[in-house]
């Protein structure tokens, strides 16, 4: 009798627990169901990097924030002609100043002395540095952007929290005071 009593006990809770239909639970059945239903896909901020780290721009697209991509190719672009631009300049001081020490003095650059040569090396080749650093920042920022996007996207944004600029004027001097107010609605 005990074990009678056990036995149905132990399927009541599992009964209440794992219903199965089909085969498969309905707790795992609902689980999925409310993913989509929420249209939550947990890869997409993945995904949205992966396409803007093949080809930068492809992520902002895949999120369907389009007047982003100009400002991607623009930073990144820009970047990438001041890096040219400087490599090449840095490339003739260098090659007039070499041959200013093999005793040749008749380069474009036979009005500068060898200080002014190494000096304008020197200028060149630093930002072309800096250019090409920010070509690869402008790029990582690029896949940041596209994957943080794509995870906001997911969050229920609602008009319940905000916050708001508050503009309204001192009781006692009559001034124009400017401030943020935050608001939870209930």
């Amino acid at each position: 009798m005990q074990k009678v009593v056990f036995i149905a006990i132990f399927f009541l809770f599992l009964g209440n627990t794992f219903v199965f239909a089909q085969g498969k639970p309905i707790a795992t059945r609902t689980a999925k169901d409310s993913l989509k239903s929420n249209n939550i896909d947990p890869l997409t901020p993945a995904k949205a990097a992966f396409y803007s780290a093949v080809l930068p721009g492809l992520g902002q697209a895949y999120n369907k924030k389009y007047w982003k991509i100009p400002l991607v190719y623009g930073a990144i672009g820009t970047s990438l002609y001041f890096y040219i631009s400087s490599n090449t300049k840095y490339h003739e001081y260098r090659d007039a100043y070499k041959r200013r020490l093999e005793g040749y003095s008749d380069d474009k650059f036979s009005y500068l002395d060898t200080n002014r040569l190494i000096t304008a090396q020197k200028f060149y080749q630093r930002n072309r540095d800096l250019s090409a650093l920010f070509v690869v920042g402008f790029y990582a920022l690029n896949i940041i952007d596209a994957n943080v996007d794509a995870a906001l996207i997911q969050f229920n944004v609602n008009e319940n929290l905000s916050v708001r600029p508050n503009v309204y004027p001192d009781v006692v001097t009559f001034k124009t005071n400017v401030g943020l107010t935050l608001n939870y609605n209930f």
